[in-house]
């Protein structure tokens, strides 16, 4: 049967996370029902990441499988009439990217090779931001920042920043980038794995601030990593401030033009909002 990849984007604040829930409205309860709607039949999607309540996303995937042939016909069209008629019928906080084709046995959440989150943090007064990134006023030692998040690609075993009572048969990942950086008078820790546990990046951004604020110091932060016990983690980085960018595929299921050349900004922001007179 001809499976598809869609590609979207979305304001987490209204939904209770991206993953298909009872009695709650999620990211994949909001693209089904438009589905059903512009396709006139029920369709079910898979996602490839589950993010959390609140959440937000320049670029997540989910896929679908059709029996219709001619589908794939309409979807080599540019612009994408599907892509048009799923926008219309969304809520303007989801948008759909694209549509596309894949091979029958491609699947979105298993076949990622890697996941990137921005965090985003502002340390002035701005109301524009309110509820898109975490308002933090209080002084930060950035180059303590950057030491924690450096040593955590020491490590694979993230049991310390995963919530408790998680369904996973692993705590291990590999985290192939872990940096903050200053972008746009924001402080942004960037970060990429192969796979993310529930609540952790949230919970390695509080937990770093901590360290930024000497609350704890580089050495107290290893024995939270080697513990493997989140006793003494912090979970209090809010939802708001965390952005899944992008999820990476091998080109033989997605091309790289696809999956690498993207605006990075935070969708719908004039940076320019943000410049000091």
């Amino acid at each position: 049967m001809p499976r598809f990849f869609i590609e979207v984007a979305y304001d987490g604040t209204r939904y209770h996370g991206s993953q298909i829930q009872k009695n709650a409205t999620t990211i994949q309860s909001e693209l089904e029902k438009a589905a059903a709607l512009v396709l006139r039949k029920k369709i079910e999607l898979t996602g490839s990441s589950r993010t959390d309540k609140g959440v937000h996303a320049v670029q997540n995937f989910y896929h679908f499988d059709l029996e219709e042939s001619e589908l794939t016909a309409i979807l080599q069209n540019k612009p994408n009439p599907l892509v048009y008629q799923l926008n219309a019928v969304l809520p303007p906080d989801i948008c759909v990217k694209d549509i596309y084709p894949v091979n029958d046995a491609a699947h979105c959440r298993f076949d990622a090779l890697w996941r990137e989150y921005h965090y985003y943090i502002y340390q002035f007064k701005n109301p524009f931001w309110q509820g898109k990134a975490l308002y933090f006023p209080y002084r930060l030692e950035i180059d303590l920042l950057q030491q924690a998040a450096e040593l955590l690609k020491e490590y694979t075993d993230f049991t310390s920043f995963s919530k408790s009572n998680t369904q996973v048969k692993t705590f291990y990942c590999t985290l192939l980038e872990s940096e903050w950086e200053a972008k746009n008078r924001f402080l942004v820790y960037r970060v990429r794995s192969n796979r993310f546990l529930r609540g952790m990046v949230r919970a390695l951004v509080a937990t770093m601030l901590k360290v930024g604020r000497k609350k704890i110091n580089p050495d107290e932060f290893r024995k939270i990593i080697e513990s493997r016990v989140n006793k003494n983690t912090s979970f209090a980085a809010p939802a708001h401030g965390l952005y899944l960018m992008r999820v990476a595929y091998p080109e033989h299921i997605l091309d790289s033009r696809t999956q690498y050349e993207l605006n990075i900004n935070i969708p719908g922001v004039n940076d320019n909002l943000f410049t000091e007179n």
